[in-house]
């Protein structure tokens, strides 16, 4: 049976300045990589600025919304409302460090996308995305993952480093994540890397597929 549609009850919408800025980045790399029509999911979909922000510009994708708790779940309905979506289904909990996930996040994905994650939880997060994509995207589907990376032989921004000091001295766990060992983890799932996408202010758009 597939997901319910969103419920578009009232409630307050959260606001991230950096979800405002790179929104416009980032679709234009999903208006070239992606194909015309699909079903996406998202990963880590916070305040839901950026699902809804994709369902306006991409009406024929259908999109589902996740994260790892239900408190904004709100502020996505919101968001949705206000810019009168109708092809975002209702958002699930999903936790991608768990084996199971939900059924109305568990269908043959043509995108995955996940932004902004990686850098604040654990690595077993990491893991657990590259192995939940590997079992539910479709056969052409595309993982996408956007944030902040180290490179070997790349120039790392002082800006980068000071946020990774930062993280890391809020949470021991946290930390910006090297490309490389993102990529190592998606190749030990089956994933490989097809396009890297340089974006402004010193992020990454990564964009996996079936190897």
């Amino acid at each position: 049976m597939p997901p319910a549609p969103l419920d578009h009850t009232a409630a307050q919408a959260q606001r991230s300045l950096a979800s405002e800025r790179n929104r416009q980045p980032i679709l234009e790399v999903l208006q070239r990589v992606l194909p015309a029509s699909g079903a996406a999911l998202e990963i880590a979909s916070g305040t839901g600025q950026h699902v809804a922000f994709f369902a306006r510009a991409l009406p024929q994708w259908t999109w589902q919304p996740s994260d790892a708790v239900a408190d904004a779940f709100g502020s996505i309905r919101a968001w949705c409302a206000q810019l009168g979506v109708a092809n975002v289904r209702a958002p699930v909990v999903l936790d991608v460090t768990h084996q199971d996930w939900p059924a109305a996040a568990s269908a043959g994905w043509d995108a995955i996308y996940c932004a902004n994650m990686l850098h604040i939880a654990p690595w077993a997060a990491c893991e657990g995305l590259m192995r939940g994509a590997a079992r539910h995207l479709g056969a052409q589907g595309q993982l996408l993952t956007y944030g902040p990376y180290l490179e070997q032989g790349v120039p790392t921004s002082q800006g980068n480093l000071d946020f990774d000091a930062d993280l890391r001295r809020r949470h021991p766990a946290w930390g910006i994540r090297a490309r490389e060992d993102v990529q190592a983890t998606a190749a030990s799932a089956g994933l490989r890397l097809v396009q890297r996408v340089q974006m402004p202010a010193n992020n990454l758009l990564l964009v996996f597929g079936r190897a």
